[in-house]
């Protein structure tokens, strides 16, 4: 599967505890990452300041779902469960 252009759920439903440019100690759960912009695409897509772990995310049908509203329950759901 492709990533929807203009989910950005990925860049909102997880923490990320890596440094962001803009976000020096990464971003909480459910906080808009500061690289998302206004039409939910990363501004630094593809560029060497983007967090490993972003590259490494992987658009599927059982994480993303069908629609923009249905990624991002599926992965707050996911982040709460997996919450230490």
């Amino acid at each position: 599967m492709n990533c929807r252009l203009g989910c950005g759920a990925c860049c909102i439903a997880p923490s990320i505890t890596s440094p962001i440019p803009g976000m020096p100690n990464g971003k909480p759960a459910g906080v808009r990452c500061i690289q998302l912009d206004d039409n939910n695409l990363c501004k630094i897509f593809g560029q060497p300041e983007r967090p490993d772990l972003c590259g490494r995310f992987v658009a599927t049908e059982d994480v993303c779902g069908s629609t923009n509203e249905e990624a991002l329950w599926l992965i707050t759901s996911l982040e709460a469960a997996t919450k230490s």
